[in-house]
């Protein structure tokens, strides 16, 4: 880890301006939200599976239908708010955008369409309660939250009338920016 984040973690700082942010070396995985820091842990192999896995199929579908839209794996980040001392910067396992103009080599200017979470034990709070009111905040259209521990994957359709369905690995999970595309988890569940 960068020493200028364990400095400011030991002065007791725990926010960072975007200027603070993008000085940062590339290899340090920080998120930002409202400013707050939050320090990316290393992932699991699980988390790295269904990673790999649920891009896949999504690539797949993208490019067997001749879409748009484009998938992209963390590390990449997605500038939420540019608010020069509160920024959010966060960067989603899979995300998915349809509007290619937001997208730098360095990161995705706004909202993607699609965004997910495969969760760990110490980005709970995170994944289910900041990012949820953030992206729904933002315009992201679907929102998963993917709990490796207790098998469960959590599909938030955000918006004014936000919609929370429930899964769990034995399911097939429709990714309902799509008309007809669905994660079969229980068929993901023989990689993990």
């Amino acid at each position: 880890m960068d020493e200028r984040v364990f400095e400011m973690e030991e002065q007791g700082k725990v926010t960072m301006t975007l200027a603070e942010y993008e000085a940062l070396p590339e290899d340090v995985r920080v998120e930002l939200i409202e400013g707050e820091i939050f320090v990316m842990e290393a992932p699991t192999r699980t988390h790295q599976i269904l990673v790999f896995r649920v891009a896949q199929q999504i690539a797949e579908y993208i490019d067997k239908k001749k879409g748009d839209c484009e998938v992209i794996l963390a590390p990449f980040d997605v500038l939420l708010d540019d608010n020069a001392d509160k920024p959010t910067i966060v960067q989603p396992d899979v995300l998915v955008i349809c509007d290619k103009d937001k997208l730098t080599e360095r990161r995705c200017e706004g909202a993607p369409d699609f965004a997910i979470e495969i969760t760990s034990p110490s980005g709970i709070q995170r994944d289910y309660v900041k990012k949820l009111n953030i992206y729904n905040d933002k315009g992201v259209r679907e929102y998963w939250i993917v709990n490796p521990q207790s098998r469960v994957v959590e599909v938030y359709l955000l918006g004014d009338d936000m919609q929370v369905l429930h899964y769990t690995f034995e399911d097939k999970v429709k990714v309902n920016i799509y008309d007809d595309l669905y994660i079969d988890f229980a068929e993901l569940s023989q990689y993990i």
